[in-house]
């Protein structure tokens, strides 16, 4: 089985995380799916996604534990 080319290279993710920057909008995280996707976290998403998490995943958030 041979390797398969990448659906997506590092400056794909630079120039994604610079538009979304250059948006006014801060990066939380980038996420890239397999088949490449890239999706760009901002810090109000990111924000919003802890505030809808039971009181045991915020907990684990904190603790920088691995969510459940």
């Amino acid at each position: 089985m041979g390797r398969r080319a990448a659906s997506f290279t590092a400056s794909d993710v630079i120039r994604a995380v610079k538009a979304t920057v250059a948006a006014g909008l801060d990066v939380s995280r980038v996420e890239v799916q397999p088949d490449g996707t890239i999706a760009i976290i901002t810090k109000e998403q990111a924000a919003e996604d802890h505030r809808n998490l039971s009181p045991l995943d915020q907990w684990k958030a904190k603790k920088n534990a691995s969510p459940a």
